[in-house]
């Protein structure tokens, strides 16, 4: 037995030095060399194991040159390992490993799962911590400081299938495993015990008093064993699976024998498979003359892959653990098929064929002798939800590259409505990839004689049809004025429903609400309107709307906490009011926001279709002008609150007014940005320190979008339009660019904070009421969960949001593109658009310039604007580039006409490389059928 080696805990911390953070001090480094100098000379097979809970670029310090830490935690590895099981997506390991540093020979990593503390999620990006714990955490007590404290099994539900994959990825990735106490044989933990101690309970060697741990009386047990009925001390512990050959404790014994068998595993290189099918991670290990493949898939079903083995061709791949001999490689990709969370280890050397799900057509059909309304008992709902399936299928809602595996009726409430009634339900979708969705669905029920009344062309749409005693049609509830009348009555009474399976359904008002209903004898007739992102918006004549979230999640909605926050705590004029909400709670649950509550804000129409109007009557006054000199020269807004010279005189005849209102639109920003940084009263609003360690994250979140973009754009080149190929192919060579440009917001401080923020400040979710702007729809970015839109954040990514959404009004009308939110009035001829695109970009820059010179005057001076120019620049140009990155991902798979906006957007911005007094002028985006 004895002691192989010394943990070093928290050792970049051995020294403190003011005015530092105590990372990687050259005094921590000299006493490392001196005692490795020590334990060398008295203990030459002892070694040291450094816990730098940092980076893989800082934590290689550590090694030094051979000469101080034999060993060192890989701790970005291992929060990495879990994300991409349950994301399904092999990128999170293979890019961490891609940025670890080589080592020193004599060097290893140490590699672990679990440890004695909590699954540390430092080293991820606060959306990735936020996924995690949504992924791995959902009972909030099991979280702890930024972490998960959970043993191995319990994380992984207990799932013998993916604690075998991830020990099998653990032993043959490169490093050393470590495997803590008790995960051997399926140990549980105890959420219960005050900080870490949930992890940190007896080991459980038999059925015996206290486990076999120990003979006291139980009581004196520093920490008590686990009767946890799922993992039961009598019944997970090491003498039961000492004798069951099949136990996960033999198992992890035939593991780590295989894996000493094979010099490669614990000091040979590695080489990365890209198949199309990004479920599956597939590596080399080489070491001299030995060459093991390593498959795996990350799915919960099953996979197949096609792997490039050709510079193998000739070798007979070998199962390691059973010696089963598999068809010889040649040179066509290498066909494999894995069960699902299953992993190969082969002695010697990916997305699937692009699928488009077939819609079921017509509507569902449910045959039934009761009451329509009794299909919600127990006994309907069997019928209900395979009806609801097929709606939800044809309505598309899954998109077209998914399908629903399972629906379910999570709860629903009887909504009375006058002589009828209605249905709210709450419908669980689990889909065949990606992360479950709950879906708000509202129904209500129609006889033949009455869906016959309805008037051509204003039928609501039709979920299913009832056959048997009483036919009819389940339809839309949204398109019953009774029902929308009930639902805001609902929230006027500060009502609770109580569902079905016991859950609730709460509506509360706000302090404004009287305010903003006005006249109690007032009649407020419904009208429903249908966004872009489907949501349902109801209109209460001129005093409220009401928005119902087609798709709802556990936690604070940030559209009602930043609603309320501006409307009763920090009131901010030009934001819309908040009213009231409607939220569903279930018992050991978080609240689900359902709805949301605002005063009408009386209107001309968004800023989108303001500037639209505008484009247009810009676009016939110069169709017969040359174009000016000075429009030529016109500053692109790279000067960031440096002050601009005012228009010439040429430049304000022609934009009349537009400019003062986009200043004013500037100013208006940073009038809610300011709100929104004043709450130092609530930790929820007070401003956050841009961090080195937060500009780490933030560089890491880049390189994972980047990554992410030019595998789409490489992979989906078949959306792209034939007349942007050559862009595309170009923005794809700047990968290197980018990342440089990237890596710079990580390599020295910048001096500013982050703060709550409203996300997805388009044009389209600001009003204008004829003389001024208020913004309205702070719901933030649909694609993000609700934990991650309330992440603190730079303010710069509102102010460059609706800069692009200037951008993309000046193309929409230019080019005549539909973003179904309004377009153009008027058309503007084929044979123009070149002479006009000169005025196109003209106007662009002009109207950013005007829109950042309201913007950080009304800002100049606050916290989260850098006073460092340099610093200003940088953070403002990596979120723009990050910006026009995401933009090319969302487009590309949504509106692909569109792409040559946000690939013109990307290789315009790197090639100007921080000119400030570039011109305006360029050349058209090859927009697909323009």
């Amino acid at each position: 037995m004895g002691v192989d080696g010394m943990r070093l805990d928290a050792v970049p911390y051995l020294f403190e030095r003011e005015g530092t953070n105590c990372e990687n001090l050259a005094d921590t480094h000299q006493f490392l060399r001196t005692l490795r100098q020590h334990v060398d000379a008295k203990y030459p097979s002892r070694m040291l194991l450094a816990e730098a809970n940092q980076w893989p670029e800082d934590a290689v310090a550590y090694f030094g040159q051979d000469d101080e830490c034999h060993m060192a935690f890989h701790f970005p590895v291992m929060p990495r390992l879990f994300m991409a099981m349950h994301m399904e997506d092999r990128f999170p390991i293979v890019d961490i490993l891609d940025q670890t540093p080589q080592i020193p020979d004599g060097c290893q990593w140490a590699l672990f799962l679990r440890n004695h503390d909590e699954l540390t999620l430092e080293m991820v990006t606060d959306e990735e911590r936020d996924y995690m714990y949504r992924a791995y955490a959902y009972d909030r007590r099991a979280r702890v400081n930024l972490g998960i404290r959970r043993r191995l099994a319990p994380l992984l539900g207990n799932n013998r299938r993916r604690i075998e994959l991830m020990n099998g990825l653990l032993f043959s990735l490169p490093g050393t495993p470590v495997i803590y106490y008790g995960d051997e044989i399926g140990m549980g933990d105890n959420i219960y015990l005050g900080d870490r101690n949930g992890v940190r309970t007896p080991m459980q060697w038999s059925a015996d008093r206290n486990a076999g741990f120990s003979r006291a009386n139980p009581q004196k047990l520093y920490l008590p064993i686990i009767i946890d009925p799922e993992y039961h001390y009598e019944a997970i512990n090491v003498e039961a699976q000492q004798n069951n050959p099949s136990s996960l404790l033999w198992w992890t014994k035939r593991l780590i024998t295989q894996r000493r068998q094979h010099p490669a595993f614990g000091r040979g290189t590695i080489e990365f498979l890209h198949p199309e099918n990004r479920r599956i991670l597939a590596f080399v290990r080489k070491f001299g003359d030995e060459r093991l493949l390593v498959v795996a898939n990350l799915s919960r079903f099953v996979q197949y892959v096609e792997l490039d083995l050709s510079q193998y061709a000739g070798s007979v791949p070998v199962e390691l653990f059973g010696g089963t001999a598999f068809p010889r490689i040649g040179m066509n990709p290498y066909l494999l098929t894995l069960a699902s969370h299953s992993i190969y280890w082969f002695s010697v050397p990916a997305e699937k064929p692009t699928e488009t799900v077939a819609r079921p057509s017509g509507i569902a059909e449910i045959r039934t002798n009761r009451d329509w309304d009794r299909l919600f008992d127990n006994s309907g709902l069997r019928l209900l939800e395979a009806a609801l399936r097929k709606h939800f299928n044809r309505a598309d809602v899954t998109g077209p590259w998914r399908t629903i595996r399972a629906l379910r009726i999570r709860e629903s409430f009887r909504i009375h409505c006058g002589e009828k009634a209605a249905r709210l339900a709450a419908v669980d979708l689990e889909f065949d990839r990606g992360t479950p969705e709950t879906r708000v669905l509202a129904l209500a029920f129609a006889t033949q004689e009455e869906a016959a009344g309805w008037p051509a062309g204003g039928e609501p749409p039709v979920v299913a049809q009832l056959s048997g005693p009483q036919p009819g049609v389940l339809y839309d509830a949204f398109n019953l004025p009774a029902f929308c009348d009930a639902m805001l009555k609902t929230i006027a009474d500060g009502a609770t429903l109580t569902g079905a399976a016991d859950g609730e359904l709460t509506a509360w008002r706000s302090a404004a609400y009287d305010r903003l209903r006005g006249p109690t004898d007032e009649l407020l007739l419904p009208a429903l309107n249908v966004t872009e992102q489907a949501n349902r918006s109801i209109r209460y004549g001129n005093r409220l709307i009401l928005k119902f979230y087609r798709r709802i999640e556990e936690g604070l909605h940030p559209e009602v906490e930043l609603g309320k926050y501006l409307t009763e705590e920090h009131a901010v004029e030009h934001v819309a009011p908040l009213a009231g909400a409607i939220e569903f709670r279930q018992r050991g649950r978080e609240t689900m926001t359902v709805a949301v509550l605002h005063g009408y804000v009386v209107n001309e129409g968004d800023a989108w279709q303001h500037a639209l109007d505008h484009l247009s009557v810009l676009f016939e006054s110069v169709s017969t002008l040359p174009f000016p000199d000075p429009l030529a020269r016109a500053p692109l807004s790279r000067r960031l609150g440096a002050g601009a010279p005012p228009p010439p005189d040429s430049v304000a005849n022609l934009m009349g007014s537009y400019l003062a209102l986009t200043r004013l639109l500037g100013i208006r920003l940073g009038e809610v940005h300011l709100a929104l940084a004043a709450g130092v009263e609530r930790p929820e609003f007070v401003p956050e320190p841009i961090s080195m360690q937060y500009q780490r994250s933030l560089y890491q979140s880049l390189r994972n979008v980047l990554f992410d973009v030019m595998d789409k754009l490489s992979r989906d080149r078949a959306r792209i339009p034939a007349e942007l190929t050559e862009d595309a192919a170009h923005v794809r060579s700047l990968q290197p660019h980018l990342l440089q440009e990237f890596r710079s917001i990580s390599e020295r401080p910048i001096l500013a904070t982050r703060i709550r923020c409203p996300g997805d400040c388009h044009l389209h979710q600001v009003l204008f009421t004829g003389k001024d702007f208020v913004f309205i729809d702070f719901e933030g970015p649909p694609e993000q969960s609700v934990g991650e839109r309330r992440i603190k954040r730079s303010p710069f990514r509102d102010v460059i949001t609706l800069m692009r959404s200037f951008d993309y009004a000046a193309y929409a009308a230019l080019y005549g593109l539909a973003s179904g939110r309004g377009k153009a009035t008027g058309a503007v001829r084929c044979e123009d658009q070149p002479a006009l695109l000169p005025w196109a970009l003209a106007w662009r820059a002009w109207v950013h310039d005007a829109f950042l010179e309201g913007y950080f005057t009304t800002c100049a001076g606050a916290s989260f604007i850098p006073a460092d120019p340099d610093s200003r620049s940088t953070l403002f140009r990596v979120l723009l580039l990050d910006t026009l990155l995401f933009e090319t991902s969302n487009v590309l798979q949504s509106r692909p006409l569109w792409l040559g906006i946000p690939l013109q957007g990307l290789l315009e911005t790197m090639s100007l490389r921080r000119d400030a007094d570039s011109t305006a002028a360029g050349r058209a985006p090859a927009l697909a059928g323009s």
